[in-house]
């Protein structure tokens, strides 16, 4: 009897321990940060000057998407998530099954902005009117004020962040992008394919726009800091560092730096919009 409850025992102790997700530890000095490529020129130049201020200590950051960066923090394979959106009701519900106590640190402010080739005359477009461009309803820039050319459609791929953004905000949850559409895995790689081609339209971080992308206006309102701050740029967000529970040691001293006085500066001087 007593053989068979231990038995019992034991099982139920091993199970639970296969069940239960790693915790990273940092005492080794390295703190593990992936995620949002949107996020990621942050998270880089801020690890870049925090570890000139504390040597020994080693911070990689990579970014392959803001869904990668959830789920790696529900896993327990890295210490910080970045994210261009919130997380989803399957991914609480899949971090709860393993333990994870997801919580959300929003480190900046950002607008999504719609960018055409600088030769393009179109320099405004509706919500309607992005929602029946990406929608494949309107497949010629003519029926905007553009010239008589078909429009190239680029657009993030779904793990994308800013992709999840977008679709909400402009295609809604009963409208796909077009099939023909060219998906892009960065921000960098939609500034590259709109800058290539003359009647092609995609959308970027405010962080990301540079000389070689027309930025266009919605409904009338331009893309900055201001029309973020006061949500009248109908495509704003926050930007988002996720930890396992309430960071602590370095991993909180890094967020904390983050967020605070010089964070907030490099938030800036990477053309986003900074939360303070």
């Amino acid at each position: 009897m007593r053989k068979s409850m231990l038995t019992k025992g034991l099982l139920a102790a091993a199970l639970a321990g296969m069940l239960m997700v790693p915790t990273l530890s940092v005492a080794a000095g390295k703190i593990n940060i992936t995620g949002s490529t949107t996020v990621l020129p942050i998270a880089q130049k801020a690890a870049e000057v925090f570890m000139k201020q504390n040597p020994g200590l080693n911070i990689s950051v990579a970014g392959s998407g803001s869904g990668d960066g959830i789920k790696a923090v529900i896993d327990g394979t890295a210490h910080i998530g970045d994210s261009s959106r919130d997380m989803k009701a399957k991914e609480i519900k899949l971090a709860q099954s393993k333990g994870v106590k997801p919580v959300k640190h929003t480190v900046a402010l950002d607008c999504i902005v719609p960018v055409v080739n600088p030769s393009n005359p179109v320099s405004n477009l509706t919500l309607a009117q992005l929602h029946d461009i990406y929608a494949g309803k309107i497949k010629n820039w003519k029926q905007v004020g553009g010239v008589d050319k078909v429009v190239v459609v680029v657009s993030r791929d779904s793990s994308s962040g800013t992709f999840e953004v977008w679709n909400e905000h402009v295609l809604g949850k009963k409208s796909r992008v077009r099939p023909d559409a060219q998906m892009q895995a960065s921000n960098g790689a939609v500034g590259q394919a709109v800058a290539g081609n003359k009647y092609a339209i995609g959308y970027v971080g405010i962080g990301y726009l540079n000389p070689k992308l027309k930025a266009l206006t919605v409904n009338g309102v331009q893309a900055s800091p201001k029309t973020a701050l006061d949500k009248t740029y109908p495509i704003a967000r926050g930007l988002y560092m996720f930890t396992n529970g309430q960071p602590q040691g370095e991993v909180k001293a890094f967020l904390d730096f983050v967020m605070g006085p010089s964070g907030q500066k490099i938030v800036a001087q990477e053309h986003f919009v900074p939360i303070k």
